[in-house]
């Protein structure tokens, strides 16, 4: 195992060990508003200063991009940190939320992990060495096609502008599938088509921290990533489809004619 993805687990577990902690008293934490329909707890600071903590006593040089804290340092190795993805669920008590890291050297994602402290599931990547699952391999679906297929997505819930396109996309979508799936954490549901529990995942206007570690996840495993388009802008744009090769396409394909021009890149 690389060194770094052995301090992101480190970190990755430590945070969940502070999130799990929390749920005695969720009724009681600070709750801030940042922006619409986007809230932060005492628990996502604690945790995020719990994981640049552990990062930084080994690698005190390596910048950090964090959710809460914004960015800190000026490196070539990039710390991208979402403490805890699925905040809303968090709070209702809805059981699907995460951790997620990942570490970008020189412009690309390295290294990933995505830690689902409830259920004690540990998404691992490192580049050119595949994905795993608390140690068992990963790999996405072999599904073929729409027909039959289960796929997640995200609602833009932060950008209500691209609520028209957004549904447009969903009703070419969902007459071809089998069904569809709305978790409420980009990140694990990135961390689940990895796993092949979804054939693909789409949404828009997500931020590099909700899906630095999904993306690498999930071509570790086999799959394919990309914008709307079919470009490679998915990261820094943060519109994204993701999938195994053919689901991937027919999925994207099903989209593209119902984006604004706003949500071409």
């Amino acid at each position: 195992m690389h060194p770094m993805l052995n301090i992101a687990i480190r970190a990755a577990r430590s945070a969940g060990n502070i999130i799990i902690r929390s749920l005695q008293h969720v009724e009681h934490l600070e709750v801030t508003t940042k922006g619409r329909n986007d809230f932060v707890t005492d628990v996502d600071r604690l945790a995020e200063q719990e994981i640049i903590s552990v990062i930084h006593k080994s690698y005190p040089d390596h910048a950090i991009l964090a959710e809460e804290s914004g960015e800190q340092g000026d490196s070539e190795t990039i710390w991208i940190i979402d403490p805890l993805d699925g905040t809303a669920n968090f709070l209702h008590g809805f059981p699907h939320y995460c951790v997620s890291i990942g570490v970008m050297v020189r412009g690309r994602i390295e290294h990933g992990v995505i830690y689902d402290p409830l259920r004690d599931e540990l998404f691992t990547a490192s580049r050119g060495a595949g994905a795993q699952l608390n140690d068992r391999r990963l790999r996405v679906t072999k599904q073929k096609t729409l027909a039959g297929s289960l796929i997640s997505t995200g609602f833009p819930f932060k950008y209500h502008e691209h609520f028209p396109a957004y549904l447009a996309t969903f009703n070419a979508v969902f007459p071809e599938v089998s069904d569809l799936r709305r978790g409420g954490s980009a990140a694990l549901d990135l961390a689940y088509v990895a796993a092949g529990r979804v054939d693909a995942y789409w949404e828009l206007g997500l931020q590099k921290w909700d899906l630095a570690a999904g993306v690498l996840l999930i071509e570790e495993a086999g799959g394919v990533v990309s914008d709307f388009t079919g470009g490679e802008n998915h990261i820094e744009h943060g519109n994204l489809v993701a999938g195994n090769f053919n689901i991937h396409q027919q999925l994207l394909n099903q989209i593209k004619p119902h984006l604004s021009e706003a949500l071409k890149k």
